[in-house]
C-alpha cells in the first residue's frame, strides 16, 4: 500500500475564520474564550466576537472571528478550546 499524501489546506492563509464555542452561560465566559484566542491571535478583540444565548439561557454560543495565519496555529487554538472547561463544543 502506498502512503495518503497529506491534505492540501483547503483555507487559504492568512485569513478571517470563524470558530463558533459554546459552553454554559457564566459571567466569565466570553472575557476567558477572549484571553484565550488572544494567545493565539495577537490582533483579536471583543469586537470580533458575536454572542447568542440559548432559547433557555443555560448556554451561551459565541462566533469569534480569529485571522488565521497556519494551520498549526489553528490546530492549538483548537486544542485549547476544546480542552478547556467551560467550553462545551468548537466548531
Amino acid at each position: 500500500m502506498s502512503a495518503t499524501p497529506p491534505k492540501e489546506s483547503l483555507i487559504e492563509y492568512p485569513s478571517d475564520f470563524p470558530i463558533k464555542v459554546m459552553g454554559p452561560t457564566h459571567e466569565d465566559f466570553t472575557v476567558t474564550i477572549i484571553e484565550l484566542v488572544t494567545k493565539h491571535d495577537p490582533t483579536f478583540h471583543e469586537g470580533k466576537v458575536e454572542t447568542r444565548p440559548s432559547s433557555s439561557g443555560n448556554y451561551t454560543g459565541l462566533t469569534v472571528t480569529v485571522r488565521a495565519t497556519s494551520r498549526e496555529q489553528l490546530d492549538a487554538l483548537y486544542s485549547e478550546l476544546s480542552g478547556h472547561p467551560m467550553v462545551k463544543v468548537v466548531l
